[in-house]
């Protein structure tokens, strides 16, 4: 069973070699790949001189590095970690075994039931993690501990079926909604988390990051869970539309008279537009269940494919 350890990398020079090394020491029989995104220190010169086999990705973004990693890498269990030496490297073996042994699709390094909020000097930071957390586990009904954490092990067919959409820090957010949407397999293991040491920066943006991840919340549960969105919206519209109908319905019973009659107008077009709304989530609905389906079938042929690959190297 082969491994491989991905990590992404952007002006990193300061922990880049102590990472590598870390993860040779602790992994040893895994490939480690550093998959440098246009560093302007010698970021890449590092990894390579620590043993890392080192790769390129010239599109700005960690979601973009991801897409590469993902797509170029073949292996049976992937250990993604970030270059920034947040995570100590014995974390590796354990999301690992996991992995391979077919108990997880996605293992989750959990920074939060440990010593992020200790570590961690950004406020922000910690309100954030705890925000999305909160709101993921609410719109897809999961008790997840950790969602943004960069520590992960994924299994092939994870890998391999993931079809990344966002570019930046926000790729985190979008594989645990992958995974719940898709019934992978998610295992948490409560993991150790160290703040970057003195002279090394995070490329984080508290805002425009946050923003980000918020945005990509609301689409992917948008895209997911259809039926769920477009019935809010529906009820929303339906809320205001009666809360401007009550008052010319009482009137009109009081008096019989109507004297709002653009009101009326209006609140009549609300409510069309929520039954629309409504039926589109219906009609999406049903063709998210279609797609699916075919993700699942998707996944039986790749499970074919590579059961005659072995059999053709026996």
């Amino acid at each position: 069973m082969k491994t491989a350890v991905l990590i992404p990398c952007y002006n990193e020079a300061k922990t880049i070699g102590r990472v590598v090394a870390d993860f040779k020491e602790k992994m040893p029989h895994a490939d480690i790949y550093v998959y440098d995104n246009n560093s302007t220190d010698n970021t890449a010169e590092l990894a390579e001189q620590a043993g890392a086999i080192v790769r390129y990705e010239h599109k700005q973004g960690k979601g973009n590095v991801v897409r590469t990693m993902f797509r170029e890498v073949d292996a049976d269990c992937y250990v993604m970690v970030d270059g920034d030496d947040t995570y100590p490297a014995d974390f590796g073996p354990r999301l690992e075994q996991l992995v391979l042994s077919g108990k997880a699709d996605m293992a989750v390094g959990d920074r939060l039931s440990s010593t992020y909020f200790t570590e961690n000097k950004r406020p922000f930071h910690n309100f954030g993690n705890v925000l999305v957390r909160r709101m993921i586990n609410f719109l897809f009904r999961a008790k997840l501990n950790d969602i943004m954490t960069g520590a992960r092990a994924f299994s092939k067919d994870f890998v391999k079926s993931f079809p990344v959409i966002s570019k930046g820090f926000e790729i985190e957010t979008e594989m645990t909604i992958f995974a719940l949407d898709n019934n992978f397999a998610i295992k948490e293991v409560p993991i150790a988390y160290q703040d970057r040491p003195q002279g090394s920066e995070s490329k984080l943006n508290t805002y425009s990051d946050g923003l980000k991840v918020l945005k990509t919340i609301v689409n992917l549960f948008k895209d997911t869970k259809p039926l769920a969105f477009f019935s809010i919206l529906s009820l929303i519209l339906l809320l205001i539309s009666f809360g401007f109908f009550l008052p010319i319905l009482i009137q009109f019973v009081q008096t019989g008279i109507v004297d709002k009659f653009p009101t009326l107008i209006v609140i009549s077009a609300l409510t069309v537009i929520a039954l629309l709304n409504f039926f589109c989530g219906v009609i999406l609905s049903v063709l998210k269940k279609q797609h699916r389906q075919n993700f699942e079938r998707q996944l039986t042929v790749l499970h074919e494919l590579a059961r005659l690959k072995q059999e053709d190297a026996h």
